[in-house]
């Protein structure tokens, strides 16, 4: 038997998550009283195994009722079931654009502003989250990465570091991702831009590759920055960080950036996190201001 709880912050997917889950099998329902949590595990538990995956979706809608989580948790403990917790969660500038594009208001601050009702979410939420198996931000995540993401956990039952490494490529000149961790400037690496037979092209193709990756320059910074990489991600992990966003940045984001972005998620690519490249701006322009 899988008993799955899923909470988090509203916006942040929860309702796409349980119908992955549902198509994967499992027996979902949304927004359960938690005070009916303990009679309804216990009416599952029974069952012969004819429901052998059960997920549950309990987050702030509650409202008061909310409170009643941690004693129907512990009684659920008390009757011998075990149960995890899946806690979903996104940057305030994500959950802002989100509700903005639904035109929905959040459950907290239906009349006031947005961010006040994160905030206030953020509070109520922060003991369940510490107590959560898995946190899933979903800031960077398409819609087909957080299907993976769930697949790996729940279905194949990959081991989950807790930790979802976002490699973004950008250009300065169109500004800095906000919401990055960590930020590499590569404007010091020989620029493709100045020579005319790619002028054009992008970090993606393999002349503009070869050009950036086999440079000295190059070649010496990703030795450095894997090494750095390589001490971090652990200790990121072991402090419970759930999401390491590394900008990458050159003058235009179309060239140096995409090519050594590109090679950093390759390298990182194939251990037991999470590993997700975007290229921000490599579709825009290409003048020099």
């Amino acid at each position: 038997m899988r008993f799955v709880i899923i909470t988090g912050i509203s916006g942040a997917g929860k309702s796409q998550v349980i119908k992955y889950l549902e198509d994967f099998g499992f027996f979902c329902v949304d927004n359960l009283p938690p005070a009916l949590i303990p009679k309804f595990a216990e009416i599952c538990f029974q069952s012969n195994d004819k429901m052998d995956r059960i997920a549950l979706v309990i987050d702030i809608r509650g409202g008061e009722l909310l409170r009643d989580l941690f004693p129907a948790l512990d009684d659920i403990k008390r009757g011998g079931f075990s149960y995890e917790i899946l806690f979903l969660e996104a940057s305030d500038e994500v959950l802002i654009k989100r509700y903005k594009e639904s035109r929905r208001s959040h459950p907290l601050s239906p009349e006031g502003r947005l961010i006040n009702g994160i905030r206030q979410e953020r509070g109520i939420l922060k003991p369940i989250k510490e107590r959560a198996n898995h946190i899933i931000d979903t800031s960077n995540l398409s819609t087909r990465q957080l299907k993976e993401e769930i697949s790996n956990i729940f279905v194949e039952g990959k081991s989950f570091s807790g930790l979802i490494i976002s490699i973004i490529s950008f250009g300065f000149k169109y500004g800095m991702p906000m919401d990055c961790d960590l930020v590499f400037d590569v404007r010091f690496i020989p620029n493709p831009y100045y020579i005319p037979s790619m002028k054009s092209l992008t970090g993606k193709q393999q002349t503009v590759r070869d050009y950036v990756l086999n440079s000295n320059e190059t070649i010496e910074f990703m030795g450095k920055l894997n090494d750095m990489l390589e001490f971090l991600i652990p200790n990121y992990i072991k402090e419970g960080k759930s999401q390491l966003v590394i900008g990458i940045g050159c003058t235009g984001g179309r060239h140096r950036s995409v090519a050594i972005a590109d090679e950093l998620y390759k390298s990182l690519l194939g251990r037991e996190n999470s590993v997700i490249v975007e290229h921000r701006d490599i579709e825009k322009d290409n003048r020099r201001h």
